[in-house]
């Protein structure tokens, strides 16, 4: 991520407001010592954000944010197609984001309601505390929200040393959002 922001966009240089849903540890500090950056974490539980917040239920106005990062979020909650709505009604008409989850080899999201059992959800959804298992089909899910969500392949693009030296996985899809209607 940190790599496509730098090749790829003005997250570095243009003045931004920025939330960061469930910030990751390894992005906190970098991002929030950027003077461009207007730079807001948000999470439900985690001590490291600076609003207490639900993704179903983000609390700013809409059209508030120029850039949304929502990393390995979607899979925990109980409505991924709200959380993003959320996501898109806060981006402002030229705001974009990035919204990863873990995608697997399958054409389908995987994803029963009813399964509650810790033990269950490991053994079909890949983790104890995730609710679904994404497939192929994450992109188009997620644009039922009304995100416009386009798969991008950068690292496809990266040299292999580079690919080698940060340890990418080579076939890696960056799920990038922009507002939509």
């Amino acid at each position: 991520m940190w790599l496509f922001l730098k090749d790829k966009t003005t997250f570095f240089t243009q003045e931004l407001k920025v939330l960061h849903v469930a910030p990751e540890h390894c992005f906190i500090d970098r991002f929030a010592k950027l003077s461009n950056l207007e730079y807001i974490t948000g999470d439900l539980e985690s001590p490291l954000a600076q609003v207490k917040m639900d993704i179903h239920q983000i609390p700013f106005a809409d059209d508030s944010f120029d850039v949304v990062f929502c990393n390995h979020v979607l899979e925990h909650v109980q409505d991924d197609i709200q959380a993003c709505r959320e996501i898109n009604r806060v981006l402002k008409n030229t705001g974009w984001g990035i919204i990863q989850s873990p995608v697997y080899e399958m054409d389908t999201t995987l994803e029963d309601a009813t399964v509650t059992d810790p033990s269950e959800r490991e053994r079909l959804f890949g983790q104890r505390d995730h609710v679904r298992k994404y497939g192929r089909d994450y992109a188009s899910r997620l644009s039922k929200s009304g995100l416009h969500v386009q798969e991008n392949t950068f690292v496809k693009t990266l040299p292999e040393e580079t690919i080698i030296r940060h340890a990418l996985p080579p076939k890696e899809i960056l799920f990038f959002c922009t507002k939509g209607t």
